[in-house]
């Protein structure tokens, strides 16, 4: 049977975005515009759409549709807005984000996988995104500051780096915790001081390289 990714995208949108309270309308476009069967490997392209996070390498997966859309939203992302995407994988994510802000800086810390999102975004034509190879709790700090950070993971914590990679009135929105003890937080940066808030329980795969140090005790 062949599937056809564009209604599965509708169906994404109807059954899993709006049904999560997302309802900017520009984001709902940018998920209908986007084709995520395009970044997940060919073997998986019939689970594109699915309600769940889709593995694409070793350890790293496309994060489930309705959190990531949901994190996006609080960002609160303007057209002229420089978004920094932290953990970007095949590039799906960058895409999304490509639709609505001015420009995306994509980090990736494995080699293939960034490789590919360079590929993807390309053939795509999502000329307004730079993916570049790098650790991603250091983001990239040389096209920076940006309006907005987004981590495309659950992690244990934020690295200071990533907020000083923050422009004034910057937001970086990231899951914190692991699983079900997941919440969605946003951070702002004012006159150099930033602040963060719960925003709502997100459980999502753990993005790799945000462990926190284990502290010894005296």
């Amino acid at each position: 049977m062949t599937l056809n990714f564009e209604d599965l995208r509708i169906k994404m949108v109807d059954n899993q975005l709006r049904t999560t309270d997302v309802t900017d309308k520009r984001l709902l476009q940018a998920f209908l515009d986007v084709p995520r069967e395009k970044f997940v490997p060919e073997t998986r392209m019939p689970l594109a759409y699915i309600d769940d996070d889709v593995l694409v390498a070793d350890g790293r997966y496309l994060m489930e549709p309705s959190p990531f859309a949901k994190l996006v939203q609080l960002a609160n992302i303007q057209p002229e807005d420089a978004v920094l995407d932290v953990g970007c994988a095949t590039g799906y994510s960058s895409a999304v984000l490509s639709r609505i802000a001015r420009s995306v800086v994509a980090v990736e810390s494995n080699t293939d996988l960034a490789a590919q999102a360079r590929s993807n975004l390309s053939s795509l034509g999502y000329d307004n995104v730079r993916v570049v190879d790098g650790p991603l709790p250091s983001g990239y700090a040389a096209e920076g500051p940006y309006d907005v950070v987004i981590i495309e993971g659950g992690v244990d914590h934020v690295p200071a780096s990533l907020f000083q990679q923050l422009k004034d009135g910057g937001r970086l929105v990231v899951v914190e915790g692991v699983g079900n003890s997941g919440k969605s937080m946003i951070y702002v940066k004012n006159e150099g001081i930033v602040s963060g808030r719960r925003a709502f329980n997100s459980a999502v795969k753990t993005l790799p390289g945000f462990e926190k140090l284990a502290e010894f005790e005296f």
